[in-house]
């Protein structure tokens, strides 16, 4: 074999390589290279210092000249059909429906996969889509600023909660001492207190009337060592009973004194113990109806998040040599995916008919009646492709999210600037929101509290891809899992006949019915 070229996918092959791995679609030989991971349902390699390498993916290549060879980007397919039509009166749907027709009779799921498109600059048809372009991009600018603002609000949100949750500590462990007899109790959440009240409520060394100020001024030397020394009180009657206690080793004026001060203390403890369980309680309620806001702005967001990476010219096209901006020309891409699936046990396997076409266009705007706005009738030519498959559901699944992946770029950025965003809080936002929900859904079903769920595979959704764990493979037994491939193996050959025949005859029957030669 000579040389390989860049065929279709030439600013984007080595993209579309490791995709394909990432996909399931790996050479034989490699695939005891990766695994599959499934929380993502994306094969990964095996030695995580190790990354994907783009050779390693199953892929179509075609020869272009003698002994030159270019990759497609698609799955190596077990047959493929390619037709081309040009015609510059007659409008080019036609084509699709009548295909989508066809099809539809031996494959009853029908997906389509792909729907982009490219203008030349100096088009009508580009002026269009730009207008319809720049308000679906205002919108989603207006809700994304929005978010934005406020995930910037949880920051300060969660830095509080923690705050609280450090003071709540201390409080909740000097009542847990007051569980024990009062010459066992732990002082040193107690004393924590202590230094907090006088240095925040007395104002420290600086009021005379504090106990630093009174040991310093008032000569009451032994002043802070009683107070700091004194145990948790649970009453106040023994708080009076310790200061009876201390009557034959101290005077009266000194006891007087700290009695009021430990007296005062305890009030402020239980009073602010109570004003910040209340504080949080409402801190938690409202970071989850903020948090809730915020994923309803992003859900808003969501379809003009579609309708702007539809509506985006596609690079690779607008580069093409094909398309010039002074022509009235535009180029269209459109995948579908055909699937009739059979049961083996578990598992599913479908034959699969992957139709793509590539239109090369001249839009004409056209009213069609009175009050509608111009639409476009495409008029040129139009390359169409077949490939047969016989997939799984993990390898029908897997060329979606590449697919997915491929459409969608846009959206990802702006879900991993999100992702990054809410990783930087930590997991204290996480453990808030499920502390917010358990305050506030007492009355929660069984099956509301089985999702596991992260909070940011709620958020985002589809979108979202989280970062795994690496976990170590378990140990199967081999042997069902040989005998399970090969029902697979068996029950694949018995369907790829079925894929090549009809992907032979719509192929055929297409050609015939718009008067192209045929044998």
């Amino acid at each position: 074999m000579g040389d390989e070229m860049d065929l279709w996918y030439s600013p984007d092959t080595d993209y579309r390589s490791a995709l394909l791995v990432e996909a399931g679609f790996i050479k034989n030989k490699k695939k005891d290279d990766y695994k599959l991971n499934k929380k993502t349902g994306t094969y990964e390699p095996v030695d995580p210092k190790c990354k994907i390498n783009k050779s390693d993916a199953e892929e179509e290549s075609i020869e272009i000249l003698s002994g030159q060879y270019g990759k497609t980007g698609f799955p190596k397919a077990i047959k493929n059909y390619k037709l081309v039509w040009e015609v510059y009166d007659l409008s080019l749907e036609e084509v699709y429906f009548w295909i989508i027709d066809m099809l539809k009779d031996g494959f009853p799921v029908v997906e389509k996969l792909e729907d982009s498109f490219a203008a030349a600059e100096n088009s009508a048809f580009f002026g269009a889509s730009q207008q319809r372009l720049g308000a679906q991009q205002d919108r989603a600018t207006n809700y994304l600023a929005q978010s934005g603002k406020m995930i910037k609000e949880l920051f300060q949100m969660v830095r509080e909660l923690r705050i609280l949750d450090e003071r709540l500590g201390y409080y909740n462990g000097a009542i847990k001492q007051l569980e024990k007899p009062i010459n066992q109790r732990g002082k040193s959440d107690e004393i924590t207190l202590k230094g907090i009240f006088i240095d925040l409520v007395q104002g420290g060394a600086k009021n005379a009337a504090s106990i630093f100020g009174m040991a310093q001024q008032l000569e009451f030397i032994t002043l802070p060592d009683l107070f700091f020394d004194a145990p948790p009180f649970a009453t106040t009657e023994e708080l009076e009973n310790y200061i009876k206690g201390m009557a034959s080793n101290f005077n009266d004026a000194v006891l007087r004194v700290l009695q009021r001060h430990l007296h005062q203390f305890k009030e402020w403890k239980k009073h602010t113990h109570n004003e910040h369980t209340n504080r949080k309680k409402f801190m938690l309620q409202y970071l989850y109806q903020h948090f809730e806001i915020v994923k309803m702005y992003l859900n808003w967001v969501k379809p003009y998040l579609r309708h702007v990476s539809k509506l985006t010219l596609k690079e690779r096209n607008m580069t093409s040599a094909d398309i010039v901006s002074a022509f009235e020309g535009s180029m269209l891409d459109i995948e579908v995916l055909f699937r009739n699936p059979t049961s083996v046990g578990k598992t599913a396997v479908s034959s699969c008919i992957l139709a793509t076409f590539q239109y090369r266009t001249r839009p004409e705007l056209k009213v069609v009646q009175d009050g509608y706005q111009r639409g476009p009738v495409h008029i040129g030519q139009v390359e169409v492709s077949f490939r047969a498959y016989t997939w799984t559901n993990e390898e029908v699944a897997g060329y979606k999210k590449l697919k997915e992946k491929e459409t969608l770029q846009l959206f990802g950025k702006v879900s991993s600037a999100v992702e990054e965003a809410m990783n930087s809080l930590g997991s204290e936002l996480d453990e808030y929101l499920e502390e917010a929900k358990g305050t506030k859904k007492d009355s929660e079903t069984d099956e509301e509290k089985v999702d596991q769920r992260t909070f940011m595979e709620k958020f985002l959704g589809d979108f979202y891809r989280a970062p795994q764990k690496r976990k170590k493979p378990k140990h199967k037994d081999r042997k069902e899992e040989k005998e399970r491939d090969e029902k697979i193996a068996k029950l694949k050959k018995g369907l790829a006949n079925n894929a090549k025949f009809h992907a032979w005859l719509t192929f055929n029957t297409f050609k015939k019915a718009h008067g192209m030669i045929t044998w």
